[in-house]
């Protein structure tokens, strides 16, 4: 979400497709890992629903996927950090992909699952290529814009 709404904002047609195919993408990731998650949660017993911890989401959402941290936080809109600025969405953005990428390298830290963990490496390096493209995009953005009035280089924004 956080992608495809920057895009709206982006003055640059390179950048703004490059929000839209990234955020297009990530939407996927959210299919794969909803799918991860549906699959070893669905046939769980009531003894293994509480030996994993898993009783007092079970509660409220079954096995269905509730998009939540880990932490049980649900998930909003306030993550999704949209300033409207060009250099201050792409900076954000970088970041993102690299609390993402923690959280693929945690998971593969506490995973015994290989097929759980092939499909986390895989996410994880689409997120490394992410950080890689949104570097490149903050570099062509930065070159576009206009000296004088770019705060990066120019500390009294004239």
């Amino acid at each position: 979400m956080r992608y495809l709404s920057q895009r709206f904002s982006m003055p640059y047609p390179e950048l703004k497709g490059l929000l839209t195919d990234i955020g297009t993408e990530e939407l996927g990731h959210l299919e794969m890992v909803g799918a991860i998650i549906h699959q070893l949660t669905r046939s769980m017993s009531p003894e293994e629903i509480k030996k994993a911890g898993f009783d007092t989401y079970f509660v409220d959402h079954t096995a269905g996927v509730y998009p939540t941290a880990a932490s049980g936080f649900p998930w909003n809109a306030a993550s999704i950090a949209v300033k409207g600025d060009v250099i201050t969405d792409l900076s954000e953005d970088m970041g993102a992909e690299q609390k993402a990428r923690t959280t693929y390298d945690n998971i593969l830290r506490l995973s015994d699952d290989p097929d759980v963990n092939n499909v986390i490496r895989f996410l994880r390096e689409r997120e490394v290529v992410h950080f890689q493209r949104f570097g490149e995009g903050l570099r062509l953005a930065m070159d576009k814009m206009d000296s004088k009035n770019f705060y990066a280089v120019n500390p009294a924004f004239d």
